[in-house]
Formats: structure tokens, C-alpha cells, sequence
């Protein structure tokens, strides 16, 4: 049996190292959610169903003169119909997060009563934090929202024909700042994103009691590297002669720091000492020394100066290597890493 997620590497251009992602539904039980997906609504009703049935697709073809030709395959579909205005529902793709991508889908929009919308999210953070590029086959219309904290802005609009029960191919490009959505070879939206997140997960989108297909998902993408790993690399490619590197975290408000990203990738997860959590709770300063080493931790602070994680620097020392020179020393690392902490969220994202 072929894997759910089939993931190829292929060099693309820039010669940037890029991870390819479909989603092959053949392969799974019709009228089963696929695996590694998590159903999530907002707002009222209930949540929706997502399963795979058997619908006919077109078959692609490279001859303009061809006949349409269709086979009976597994798609991907939202076949619950709850009547509420302010339904969302989302079937989140959660087990990568992406940078920048390029996303193809088709769709077709199958029914509904008070609503036909059906799209995608992306740059998925949580249930208040994310975009969402829909068609509405009732009003014709094209659209890329943006949710933040919770509050819908207005959406960008482009009038074009959607028909019902008609598959459609839908493109995102998402590239730094840049956003580009098309629908049906037509490149109809382009945004610019100044808000700094850049990431995020994918996902399928319904409105209300609209009922939608989806099928051929494809995306190649930049993995993601989180920002503490990334601190970590671009560190030891500044300080190649640092013995040991370390960042202590908690993930959420009240857990217990630990290595959220290191030199040796076998330190991740491992608990934090008392140090490590006087560090972020009071901001101080640790420094020990053996005989052919020297670490120094320091606070790593958020916007508002305030310890959110822990840096333990291990470097070789040398005599007559005093606390105060050590911390000399591993300062400049600690720095390098501080304009980039606007927060400990920011740290996981």
C-alpha cells in the first residue's frame, strides 16, 4: 500500500532544497476521514463530516481536441449540512507546517441551501489566527480572508464565475510577504502580508451547509524550521567553536522548561535544572566551570525584556578564564539571537 502522505524532495530553483506533499485518497476505505487530518469547527452546529467517497473526476488531458473523459475515483468531502450562518468548518492537515509553498487543489462545490462555499486555509496558526481562500458558487465570487485574534477582516474580492457541481482548480502561492490565489488558470488575488508570520498549517474550508469535493492536492514547500532551531543553526554557523548550545522553554504558561533546540538534537526534551527555571523566573545568571570547560547561561528575553527561555553556552576555556569573562564571551550569542524573541510563542512557531 502506498503511504498517505507521499513526500518527495526535488531541487527547484534558486537551488533551494524543496519537499513535495500529495495526498493520494485511492488508497484509503471510502466513508472513513483520512489519517493525520483533525476536524475543527467554529462557531454553531455540529461538527462537520469529512470522508472519502467515490465521485467522477475528469481526467486531465494534453489534447485540446480530446472528448471530456471522467473515472470514478476516492475524493476527499464535507457532506454535513448544518444551517447556521456562522459555521466554519476545517479539516486541518496537521502534521507539517509549512513556509513558503505552492498549493494545487480541485474542488467542486456540491450543494447548500444557505450557503455554496467551499476553499482552503493556510498560514493556520490556530482557531483565531489564519487565512482562507474561498469560492462562493452563489454569489460568484472569489475571496481571501484573513482571521486574526479572533476578528474576521474584510475579505479581498474578485467577482467570477462558479458554477455548482463543477470540479475547479484552485492555486495558492505563498512566498514571505506574498500571497497569490488563483482559481481556474486565473491568477485573480495578490496580497501582501506585513505582519511577519509566514507560516502555518493548510487545510479544507466549508461555510455553514455547504457541502464540497476535493482531490489532487499537491504542494511543494520550504520545510519549516521553528524558531529556536533556527536561532541555534544560525548561532553555530556565527560561533562554530561553541562546545555546547542550549535553549530552555516551556511550551505553554505553567509547564516545565525544557531543550526546545541544541547543538545535539539527542538534548531535545530533556528537563530543565533549577538553574535553567531561575533563569526565565528571575532573569539571573548561571556560570560554572570544569577543567577543559566553561558554560555561562543567560535570559533570552521577549519585546518587553522579560525571561521567556534560558541559553546555556558551553565553550572551551582557558586559564585564568574568570566568571566575568566567560559571561563576556558567551553574551554576543545570546544577543544575536535577542531581536528576533518577540515573544515565547514565537519561539514554537
Amino acid at each position: 500500500m502506498k503511504r498517505f502522505l507521499v513526500l518527495a524532495f526535488a531541487l527547484l530553483a534558486g537551488n533551494v532544497l524543496a519537499a513535495e506533499r500529495t495526498f493520494p485518497l485511492d488508497d484509503f476505505p471510502v466513508d472513513q476521514p483520512p489519517p493525520g487530518f483533525r476536524n475543527i469547527l467554529i462557531g454553531s452546529g455540529k461538527p462537520a463530516v469529512w470522508k472519502t467517497v467515490l465521485d467522477d473526476v475528469p481526467v486531465e488531458s494534453n489534447s485540446t481536441n480530446a472528448a471530456p473523459v471522467s473515472a470514478k475515483r476516492a475524493v476527499l468531502a464535507q457532506t454535513a449540512r448544518e444551517p447556521f450562518g456562522n459555521r466554519f468548518s476545517i479539516l486541518l492537515f496537521d502534521q507539517e507546517t509549512f513556509g513558503d509553498f505552492k498549493l494545487t487543489a480541485r474542488f467542486k462545490i456540491t450543494g447548500g441551501i444557505l450557503e455554496q462555499m467551499a476553499g482552503l486555509v493556510f498560514r493556520f496558526r490556530n482557531e483565531s489566527n489564519y487565512y482562507a481562500v474561498t469560492a462562493n458558487a452563489q454569489g460568484n465570487a472569489f475571496q481571501c480572508f484573513k482571521v486574526e485574534n479572533g476578528v474576521v477582516r474584510p475579505p479581498f474580492s474578485v467577482p467570477m464565475n462558479i458554477a455548482e457541481n463543477v470540479w475547479h482548480t484552485l492555486k495558492i502561492e505563498s512566498e514571505g510577504t506574498r500571497i497569490l490565489c488563483g482559481l481556474d488558470g486565473n491568477d485573480a488575488i495578490k496580497l501582501i502580508d506585513n505582519s511577519g508570520r509566514t507560516s502555518g498549517k493548510i487545510g479544507f474550508w466549508t461555510k455553514s451547509d455547504s457541502t464540497a469535493c476535493f482531490t489532487d492536492i499537491r504542494t511543494t514547500y520550504t520545510p519549516h524550521e521553528m524558531l529556536a532551531h533556527a536561532l541555534v543553526r544560525s548561532a553555530l554557523e556565527e560561533y562554530p567553536r561553541v562546545l555546547g548550545l542550549q535553549i530552555f522553554a516551556a511550551r505553554n504558561e505553567g509547564e516545565p522548561a525544557t531543550v526546545v533546540a541544541s547543538k545535539d538534537s539527542k538534548e531535545l526534551g530533556e528537563p530543565s535544572t533549577k538553574a535553567e527555571q531561575d533563569v526565565i523566573a528571575n532573569g539571573h545568571t548561571y556560570f560554572s566551570k570544569s577543567k577543559s570547560e566553561v558554560t555561562v547561561t543567560l535570559p533570552l528575553r521577549d519585546r518587553n525584556g522579560d525571561p521567556v527561555a534560558a541559553v546555556r553556552v558551553t565553550m572551551e576555556t582557558f586559564l585564568g578564564q574568570t566568571e566575568d569573562n566567560a559571561i563576556v564571551r558567551a553574551q554576543p550569542i545570546v544577543k544575536g539571537m535577542q531581536s528576533r524573541v518577540l515573544s515565547r510563542d514565537r519561539l514554537f512557531e
